[in-house]
């Protein structure tokens, strides 16, 4: 199942910019590990959309916290939601 996770930023770019290599060294490891669909920072700056694949919200949360942006203090807020991919790029979301 998918879970989308709407994410809040802290506003010091410089602090974001630090942490960003590991941060996306993680998101590597979850695509590799099939538990990471798509993942993005907003245009403005201002946080990121992250789907994970997980068996439950709970897990999709761990794998929201366990991420190092989360552990460094990036994330302010988020939104964790079940998402269903209607109309997507198949080869991003094979049913």
């Amino acid at each position: 199942m998918k879970f989308a996770a709407v994410i809040e930023y802290i506003t010091d770019k410089d602090r974001i910019a630090a942490v960003r290599p590991v941060h996306r060294q993680y998101l590597a490891k979850l695509k590799g590990e099939g538990k990471l669909a798509a993942s993005g920072p907003f245009l403005d700056d201002s946080g990121a959309l992250i789907i994970y694949e997980a068996n439950s919200r709970e897990e999709a949360e761990t794998l929201l916290q366990n991420d190092p942006f989360h552990q460094e203090g990036i994330f302010v807020r988020w939104q964790m939601r079940p998402w269903n991919p209607v109309l997507a790029n198949r080869s991003l979301f094979p049913e």
